[in-house]
């Protein structure tokens, strides 16, 4: 994860059900859908102004680190996050 990044702070937007990662200004984030055991993530999207910079995969580790100590489960529907559970496989260990 770029160092720029590492740092920045995962917000979760409650309201809007979906976590935030701001950067630049750009707000790149992951949407969910609770369930009653876990969180269902639908959708992740990138701004364009933010593509090829890492910030998707950085997004997705912050968010399945917080869902974790949050000790919850996922449901991964989105094809970003499923791509990247397979190329990290670890993280298995929180998909219900």
């Amino acid at each position: 994860m770029p160092t720029e990044i590492k740092d920045l702070p995962l917000k979760d937007n409650k309201e809007a059900q979906q976590f935030e990662l701001n950067v630049d200004g750009h707000i790149a984030f992951i949407a969910y859908e609770p369930h009653r055991d876990a969180l269902a993530l639908t959708h992740t999207e990138v701004p364009e102004a933010l593509e090829g910079k890492g910030v998707g995969s950085a997004l997705v580790q912050k968010t399945l680190s917080y869902i974790e100590a949050a000790q919850q489960k996922i449901i991964p529907l989105c094809p970003f996050v499923l791509s990247y559970i397979k190329r990290h496989p670890e993280w298995e260990r929180i998909v219900r």
